[in-house]
């Protein structure tokens, strides 16, 4: 049994503590930016909390564990500052550096709050939400039986991650929708491939990029490389596909910018009330890709570290910016790891792009507007069976094919099915895909309008 006055004093002996780190913490913040009657009312504040823990510990109905309640009042403060401020505790903190290596299990969500709703910033290719169906923009109201309204980020990012094969239900409202639809989903491992690319038609290159974590810029690198030798030479122009690309790390989109943005340009610029928050990113020298034309595609599951990337190159006029208003996150969070193995995710500036434009709850402005629209899939060859051709006639000519020219059709044909073998299965079904894409197949209609009308008049 113990003795009366030892949870007492081990209770006054916790406040001591909380009270010394909480005046220890105001009183640097106040020598920074408050005057002393600021202090005397930091003071009061903390007065007031303490009373309010005290109260709480005292007379709660059942006994509460100090570090709940102290992590409760961290996140609530946060919760208070804007959506992308948040408490990690030491879980959720590991989880979170997991996350930027590009492995983790769950259900493929990035997600943020917006006018007090848990919504979807954009689902990851190839997870079982993207494989659902779950779009940009879908409010999610229930996570199981557990509803969302009172939830912050990590709450809910808590309750849709689990061991692979377990399920969960999504309640999801969406424009269009009459009432909330349910997504059962099945947990997997997330396994998030940065960049992917293609070579398109007429020598073109195609380069997805759906996150950007520790080695996009690498990652890019290498797919550019592997376009420039499958096309046999430099490529005619880059398609950059940023869709549903939620972000990821600051340093990444820098460097990710700086392969097409001109030696000691601007790339982005970031503005906060602290000396380390204000930052000036510029393009470095060497390993520039040539001055081809660029496409980069963007909507609005395009955010954070995407925006840097287009609108730099936006800005620049290096690339013309298609598809449709991107997500409007224009803020910079720093991960602070405090003594216990949790973390701060704390919003310490905004950025703005090499014009000073905020991207900040207004997002990228495309140059030309293209909505998704969604393509029969059809192959082209049952649509070209439609149509009657003169090789259809009885007795047409055949055309006579000279030797080294282009019209060796079968040559070429063999080639291109030995090329198909070599092709792994997520390249086919990324090609495949890119058929069916209004926006992609626009962009690339741009590149090769772009190279018809300057070869126009070259003859004379």
């Amino acid at each position: 049994m113990r003795a009366p006055g030892s949870k007492k004093t081990k209770v006054i002996a916790g406040f001591a503590m909380i009270v010394a780190v909480l005046v220890a913490f105001i009183a640097i913040s106040s020598q920074r930016h408050c005057s002393a009657e600021g202090k005397g009312s930091d003071y009061e504040s903390i007065e007031l909390f303490t009373d309010v823990m005290a109260i709480v510990k005292k007379s709660y109905v059942e006994e509460v564990d100090t570090k709940k309640l102290i992590y409760g009042a961290i996140n609530g403060m946060l919760a208070s500052l804007d959506p992308h401020s948040s408490f990690m505790p030491p879980d959720t903190y590991k989880e979170m550096k997991i996350d930027t290596k590009g492995a983790f299990g769950g259900l493929g969500i990035e997600i943020s709050i917006k006018d007090g709703v848990l919504t979807v910033i954009s689902p990851i290719e190839d997870t079982p939400a993207f494989k659902a169906g779950i779009k940009s923009g879908d409010q999610i109201l229930k996570i199981d039986e557990k509803f969302t309204k009172d939830l912050n980020i990590n709450d809910a990012v808590k309750r849709m991650r689990g061991l692979k094969g377990t399920k969960v239900v999504l309640t999801i409202m969406r424009d269009g929708f009459d009432k909330p639809k349910e997504f059962p989903l099945e947990r997997d491992i997330i396994q998030v491939k940065s960049v992917r690319s293609a070579l398109m038609d007429g020598g073109y290159g195609y380069v997805r990029i759906a996150q950007f974590q520790e080695k996009t810029d690498e990652d890019l690198g290498k797919a550019l490389k592997v376009l420039k030798e499958q096309n046999k030479g430099e490529l005619k122009g880059l398609v950059l596909d940023m869709r549903n690309d939620p972000g990821g790390l600051l340093d990444q989109a820098v460097r990710v910018a700086d392969h097409f943005v001109p030696d000691g340009q601007m790339i982005v610029y970031t503005e906060g009330r602290e000396k380390d928050s204000k930052m000036q990113f510029t393009a470095k020298k060497g390993g520039k890709e040539p001055a081809y034309p660029i496409v980069v595609l963007i909507n609005g599951g395009s955010a954070s570290a995407s925006e840097i990337v287009a609108g730099a190159l936006q800005d620049h006029k290096r690339a013309i910016v298609m598809g449709t208003q991107s997500f409007g996150k224009g803020s910079v969070q720093t991960i602070i790891p405090l003594s216990d193995d949790s973390g701060l995710r704390l919003t310490t500036a905004r950025y703005f792009t090499p014009k000073g434009r905020s991207i900040q709850a207004k997002g990228i402005t495309p140059d030309i507007v293209v909505e998704r629209v969604e393509l029969p899939k059809e192959s082209a060859a049952k649509k070209d069976g439609m149509h009657l051709r003169e090789k259809d006639l009885e007795n047409h000519f055949e055309t006579e094919v000279k030797p080294g020219t282009t019209g060796d059709v079968k040559k070429e044909e063999k080639k291109d099915e030995k090329k198909e073998e070599k092709k792994d299965e997520r390249t086919q079904r990324l090609e495949e895909n890119l058929k069916n894409d209004y926006q992609a197949m626009r962009a690339l209609d741009l590149l090769k309008g772009w190279e018809l009308i300057k070869s126009m008049g070259s003859d004379k």
